[in-house]
Formats: C-alpha cells, structure tokens, sequence
C-alpha cells in the first residue's frame, strides 16, 4: 500500500536516492552523466533540501517504510500559480499512479492553487507522456542552458 505524506528531514537520504537513480534512468543518452551528476550534488545536497523543506512543499511516497517517490511544488503565487519543480519515482515504481498520487496531494495541500507549472525536457518521453495524460498544456519551447549544456525544454501548465 502506498502512502503519500508530507516529508520530513529524516527522508532526505532517500530522497536524494530516489532523485540520484530516477535521473539516472530518466536522462541516460538525453544529459551527459557528468551534467548529470554535477547537477545532483548541488540541487540535491543536504543543505538545498533542507531549504526545499522550509521553503517549499515537498511529499513522499512511502511503502513498506521506504520512499519510492517525491514531489517538490513551490508555494502559491501570482493569484494561484505554483511551480511542480519535481516528480520523481524509482523506475520500477513509475506507471503504477503513484505519481499521480503525489500530483492530486499537491493539488490538495496547495490552498487557492489554480494554476501548476512545470518544465519538463523535451526528450523526456516519460515525463511527457505523464504530463499528457494528466491534462497539461503545452505553453512554450525554449532552449535552457543547463550547466552548460543546453536542454529543450517545454513548459506546461495544468488548469485545476
């Protein structure tokens, strides 16, 4: 059974496991592995998350006591607008709807959110096609300059 709580400090060591392997798995032949890394160590070290923690909202999905699962939105602003600024699970627990759960938990826990938006790589099938199915809308492309590397991203919104 899945469950999708709010998380706390101690999750971090796993977190930063389910961030290091999902971006491993999700960007393999997209990002350079090294891009890869580099990125991890700083947006994923203990200090950022603990940030994350005081400044954003941040869940878990929890099995069996392990984290499988996060996801990471920004508080509401601009008359309902928020940021999903992550969603990641362990590969093997993608297409099961626990990213689905974490998305409805932050639709739930954001009071007056009205507007969710996400930047998603535009060779990122997974990420798309979740994004898709969910019923976000693409809004724009643009080249991002990613650590030196530069990424084509689609930005999109959900309407909730």
């Amino acid at each position: 059974m899945v469950i999708i709580r709010t998380m706390h400090v101690e999750d971090i060591p796993q977190v930063q496991d389910v961030a290091k392997k999902s971006w491993n798995a999700t960007y393999e032949g997209i990002i350079p592995f090294e891009i890869q890394e580099k990125f991890l160590k700083v947006a994923y070290n203990n200090d950022r998350m603990k940030q994350r923690l005081e400044r954003s909202f941040l869940f878990v999905a929890e099995i069996d006591s392990n984290v499988v699962g996060f996801a990471n939105f920004s508080p509401v602003y601009d008359e309902g607008k928020a940021e999903l600024g992550a969603i990641y699970l362990y590969p093997e627990y993608q297409g099961k709807g626990i990213g689905s759960a974490l998305l409805q938990k932050g639709i739930n826990e954001l009071e007056g959110v009205e507007e969710i938006y996400i930047n998603v790589e535009r060779d990122n099938e997974i990420g798309k096609s979740f994004y898709d199915a969910k019923g976000f809308q693409v809004l724009k492309e643009f080249d991002d300059n990613f650590e030196g590397y530069i990424l084509k991203t689609v930005r999109m919104v959900l309407n909730v």
